[in-house]
C-alpha cells in the first residue's frame, strides 16, 4: 500500500493521538483506583484510631444483674461461642463459621430461663429468638457474604442478653463498620479494643471504631 506523504503524517498523527487518548484513560483509572486505596487507608487508620466516647450507650438494655446462676453461667457460655464464630468471619473461614454458628445455636438452646421473673423472661426469649434465628442462617450459609449478612442482629441480640444480665467478667467492645451491609453500617462484639473488622476480614481489617465499653 503505497501512500502519499501527507497520507502518511497523517496516519502517524492518528497512531499518536490514538495512543495518547488509552494512556491517558489509563492514568485516569489508575488515579482513581489509588485514590480509593488512600480513602481506604485513612480511613482504616482514623477508625482504627477512634475509641468509645465514656459512658457512652449505643444498646439500651435492663438491668437484671441480679438474676443468679445457671443463667448466668449459660449467657457466658453463649457469649464465648459467639466470639468464636465472629474470629472465624475475621478470617474468611465458611466451614468454621458454620461450626460456630452451630455452637452458637446450642448454647442459646441451653439457656434456662424458667427460673427468672416474668419480665425478665420476655426480654431473655426474644434475645435468645433472635440468636437463633441469625445463628441457624449462618450454619446453613455456604458463603462467607451470606453468613455476614446475619452477625449484625446476632451481635446486638448477644450484646443485649450479656450486657442486661451481666453475664461476663471481661471488658467487651462493642464495635462498628460504616461500611458494612452495603454501606447501613453493622456492629460486632469483641473482648479486645483492637479493631479485626468480620465484616470485610483481610480486605479492611482495621475499618471501624468502638462505640461501646462495658467492664
Amino acid at each position: 500500500m503505497n501512500l502519499r506523504p501527507f497520507q502518511k503524517i497523517t496516519f502517524a498523527g492518528a497512531m499518536v493521538a490514538a495512543f495518547t487518548f488509552t494512556a491517558c484513560a489509563d492514568n485516569k483509572q489508575q488515579a482513581a483506583g489509588d485514590a480509593a486505596q488512600e480513602d481506604h487507608a485513612s480511613m482504616d487508620h482514623a477508625e482504627m484510631n477512634h475509641s468509645a466516647t465514656p459512658g457512652k450507650v449505643v444498646v439500651e438494655t435492663p438491668n437484671y444483674a441480679s438474676a443468679g446462676d445457671p443463667v448466668k453461667q449459660q449467657l457466658a457460655q453463649l457469649l464465648g461461642s459467639y466470639l468464636r464464630l465472629k474470629d472465624a468471619l475475621v478470617a474468611s473461614d465458611t466451614e468454621q463459621v458454620q461450626v460456630e454458628a452451630q455452637a452458637v445455636l446450642a448454647a442459646a438452646e441451653k439457656v434456662e430461663i424458667t427460673g427468672l421473673a416474668e419480665e425478665q423472661q420476655q426480654f431473655a426469649t426474644e434475645k435468645l429468638d433472635e440468636v437463633k434465628q441469625s445463628a441457624s442462617k449462618m450454619a446453613a450459609a455456604t458463603d462467607v457474604t451470606a453468613q455476614r449478612e446475619n452477625l449484625d442482629l446476632l451481635s446486638e441480640a448477644t450484646f443485649s442478653l450479656t450486657k442486661a444480665f451481666g453475664a461476663s467478667d471481661q471488658k467487651l467492645f462493642y464495635q462498628h463498620c460504616p461500611m458494612a451491609n452495603n454501606d447501613q453500617g453493622g456492629y460486632w462484639l469483641s473482648s479486645s479494643a483492637e479493631i479485626r473488622n468480620p465484616y470485610f476480614g483481610e480486605q479492611m481489617l482495621k475499618c471501624g471504631s468502638t462505640e461501646e465499653s462495658i467492664n
